[in-house]
């Protein structure tokens, strides 16, 4: 049994990070309420962690090689419980979206670093029941997160769901520190801070940019400068990692058509499926009158839904080739999406459900296989940039997908004032659900179309799993 401690260590801190991307969810309108924020406000809340993630997973991955992966895991752990508790006793938004920026880099520092302490700790057998046990705690969280909001903001703050943090890094440091051996690679790369600033000040400013849209327009002068500043960037970032003999991420690599395909799809995936879950909480409990608990309860069969179909993919799918599951997996997201566009001002948190279920079986199916599918689709000594690249895809997927959906949600809510509060909400999630489809849509077809044919890659861990 002590063998499986370190996993314990790993996984404790994988599913911390993971939850607080979606925990917020529930507690959207009772942080309102509390701290006075505005809706571009609550979406920043949600959408800085995301990115800070997205960031900074490839550069941290590189400075755990360099420093030591136990050393960097267990450095995020602190900070990211200093920032939890930053966010805990936030006096006012801009506070809460600084510290949710600050848990975003400590949960980067996590991140990048648990597959390849798995990786150093773990050899054959052993090695692939743990990557499967990580990739089970990584799709639990994402699902866990509205539930055990909707329980903490309920019985006890909003608040709570931050500082709940504090006494679980608390013992998943004591545990690494006791179980963890120590590894780094001396040939690893260098990290590029460059390539982390301007790739951070292009995601950054695109979704500045899209959220400024919802409150002055496309034409307004600080939208237009931010998607400018996007572009500079994004050239910026181009040219860096052109010149750089190790990259942090090998834009050669996009090259391949599937690889880019398993990348758009880990974004559009996140986009369709969970970035839409903030806007159905607020319908919930603003118009409905539900509390977080049952807000958070009436997303349980998306999660249930998710479990069982990943389990049984797992079990009958194993041979089957990537494309298929992701493909399918994400025309079944999309359909979910669209059935949920159903909503008027009589609707009731049922007429979402069994769009909700339907979409928790894309999800299920779809996520298990991403891993093999780009895994797949480079070569053995780029796995690790390539599995980095995906999660950093996933999490940027989710933060435009959110600042794009909320952009529509607000644009519906304001353009439909004639019938009152409760078919305005629902027009405008309506239209939130059908772009959600249109994101999954686009995404298994671009799947189907470009992947390969080929079966799921061994799992191997990656040389440098970040």
């Amino acid at each position: 049994m002590r063998k499986w401690w370190p996993l314990v260590a790993v996984c404790l801190g994988a599913f911390m990070l993971l939850v607080d991307v979606t925990i917020v969810t529930v507690a959207l309108p009772d942080m309102a309420g509390d701290l006075k924020a505005s809706f571009s406000e609550l979406q920043w809340v949600m959408d800085v962690y995301a990115l800070a993630l997205a960031a900074l997973l490839l550069g941290a991955g590189s400075l755990a090689d360099l420093l030591g992966r136990r050393r960097v895991y267990v450095a995020g752990l602190l900070f990211f419980a200093l920032a939890s508790l930053a966010c805990g006793l936030a006096p006012n938004a801009a506070t809460l979206i600084a510290a949710r920026a600050a848990q975003g880099l400590g949960g980067a520092a996590m991140f990048a670093t648990t597959m390849a302490l798995l990786n150093s700790t773990y050899r054959g057998r052993d090695r692939g029941m743990a990557f499967g046990v990580w990739g089970a705690v990584n799709g639990a969280a994402a699902a866990a997160g509205p539930i055990l909001g909707g329980l903490l903001t309920e019985h006890l703050d909003w608040r709570a769901i931050f500082l709940v943090n504090l006494p679980v890094s608390v013992i998943t440091v004591v545990l690494t520190l006791a179980v963890v051996a120590e590894s780094r690679r001396a040939d690893g790369a260098r990290p590029d801070p460059w390539g982390m600033l301007f790739f951070t000040a292009a995601a950054g400013a695109l979704t500045y940019g899209l959220i400024e849209a919802g409150d002055r327009g496309f034409t307004a002068g600080r939208t237009l400068l931010a998607f400018a500043v996007a572009a500079c960037a994004s050239v910026a970032f181009v040219v860096v990692e052109n010149r750089r003999p190790q990259p942090m991420l090998d834009l050669a690599l996009f090259r391949r058509p599937s690889f880019v395909a398993v990348m758009l799809a880990g974004a559009l995936l996140m986009a369709s499926a969970f970035a839409i879950l903030a806007y159905t909480s607020v319908w919930l409990q603003q118009v409905l009158g539900l509390g977080p608990v049952r807000a958070g309860a009436a997303l349980v069969p998306m999660a249930a839904a998710a479990f069982v179909s990943s389990g049984l993919s797992g079990r009958f799918l194993a041979n089957v080739a990537p494309r298929l599951p992701i493909g399918v997996g994400l025309l079944l997201v999309a359909a979910g999406s669209a059935a949920q566009a159903v909503l008027d001002a009589s609707s009731d948190a049922w007429a979402v459900l069994p769009g909700l279920v339907v979409g928790g079986i894309g999800v299920g199916v779809s996520i298990p296989v991403l891993s093999s599918a780009v895994m797949a689709s480079v070569p053995a000594e780029r796995g690790g940039m390539a599995a980095g690249a995906l999660n950093t895809f996933r999490q940027l997927g989710y933060a435009l997908g959110v600042a794009v959906l909320g952009l529509v949600f607000r644009d519906g809510v304001e353009g439909h004032p004639a019938g009152g509060p409760r078919a305005a909400y629902a027009t405008a999630l309506d239209h939130a659900y059908l772009v959600a489809a249109g994101f999954g849509v686009v995404g298994g077809l671009l799947v189907l179309a470009l992947v390969r044919e080929t079966a799921p890659a061994e799992v191997r861990a990656p040389a440098s799993a970040h």
